[in-house]
């Protein structure tokens, strides 16, 4: 049996931070926690946020790190309690996201984080008692404002993820306009993130049909328009676009993603300055080569609909496209450029075996497979 669920409400336009108190008062939030992290609150973004606020009484938490920990959390649930607080405002990338959802979920919730964690058998303590969240993205990658995860890097060094529809935003206030003033080398990286989402969902074996087209169709958008948001970041069309695919990448992948996401959540527990999107692109290629012989990718013929979503002629090489792309966007050309060596390697394995994605990647990968992707990406 397949599960199919879509439950998020979505409000999709420029200028839609402006709905926030609209949406706060529809949920009966009267004090939220505003979590964002400093580089979004120097932006001025947090403040915007805030003027939106007028008439409740707000608590601020900015601390939030580039890949959230279990410590961040503790923090932000202590802001959350000191203010009294009925609700959660994440305003920011996947990272401020996340730990929103994960401060919700462990200010009302009792017991230690890595015990709703997807891999302890979680995924069932984690109930409707959550807190309510709202979601403001300012990128264009992780979707999180549609997912129903947090990925959380607990103080054993595990980047785990949170999984349950308890977890979704009860509003996603995705406003293009916020991304505009996102860097190019940001833009590539979580554009590629947003890339990676929709290939490893389509791939993925289980039944979903919807989320096979919402991820096509995403992915369609983003390869589309990634570079022109990269090089005008003021073109309000790729914009647009970037912002719908990583929101459709994040819808679709409730059907899963794989070894992609395995090992940079590996990589990203054990080295947490490594950026999630730029692991993702890294890795794609030979991920990819993997994938490409796994039975259900082949007898569907899902490697040429990704060549014809991403504009490839008849016949064309999907994986030499991606490595042509992350050249393009001057992404890192491998491991090694991020700073990760083969040492690592094994504990890398360990984890990527460990991590809930290794489950639904469309071919099962071995401790031998997982070295040889590493080190094709290195």
């Amino acid at each position: 049996m397949a599960a199919i669920t879509y439950v998020t409400s979505i409000q999709f336009e420029f200028g839609a931070v402006r709905l926030l108190r609209q949406e706060c008062d529809r949920l009966g939030i009267r004090q939220p926690l505003v979590v964002t992290d400093p580089g979004v609150q120097a932006a001025g973004l947090a403040d915007l946020v805030l003027s939106q606020l007028d008439g409740l009484s707000p608590a601020l938490f900015a601390d939030t790190p580039s890949n959230p920990t279990e410590g961040a959390v503790r923090c932000g649930v202590a802001s959350y309690r000191a203010g009294a607080c009925d609700g959660v405002v994440a305003i920011g990338g996947g990272s401020s996201i996340d730990l929103a959802k994960a401060v919700a979920l462990a200010a009302t919730h009792d017991g230690p984080l890595a015990s709703f964690a997807m891999i302890e058998g979680g995924a069932m303590r984690i109930t409707g008692a959550v807190a309510p969240v709202i979601a403001i993205p300012t990128t264009a990658g992780t979707g999180s404002e549609v997912g129903r995860g947090a990925i959380i890097i607990l103080e054993d060094g595990r980047k785990v993820g949170l999984l349950s529809p308890h977890l979704i935003p009860r509003v996603a206030l995705c406003d293009p306009e916020l991304t505009f003033g996102l860097p190019a080398r940001l833009t590539a990286a979580t554009g590629m993130d947003a890339i990676s989402h929709c290939i490893e969902t389509y791939l993925a074996p289980a039944f979903n049909p919807p989320a096979d087209g919402i991820a096509l169709e995403g992915l369609r958008r983003g390869w589309s328009h990634l570079e022109t948001a990269v090089t005008s970041p003021h073109d309000r069309e790729a914009r647009l676009n970037m912002m719908c695919a990583s929101m459709m990448g994040a819808m679709a992948f409730q059907k899963g993603l794989g070894c992609v996401h395995s090992l940079s959540h590996a990589l990203g527990g054990l080295d947490p300055s490594l950026h999630h999107g730029v692991l993702n692109a890294v890795l794609l290629p030979a991920v990819l080569a993997f994938n490409a012989e796994a039975p259900s990718v082949r007898a569907e013929g899902r490697m040429a609909r990704l060549g014809q979503a991403i504009g490839l002629p008849d016949g064309g090489d999907v994986i030499q496209a991606v490595r042509e792309l992350n050249r393009r966007l001057a992404l890192p050309d491998g491991l090694g450029a991020l700073g990760v060596a083969p040492a690592l390697y094994p504990t890398i394995i360990e984890r990527a075996l460990a991590d809930h994605c290794h489950r639904t990647n469309p071919r099962q990968a071995s401790e031998a497979d997982y070295r040889a992707m590493l080190e094709a990406s290195a």
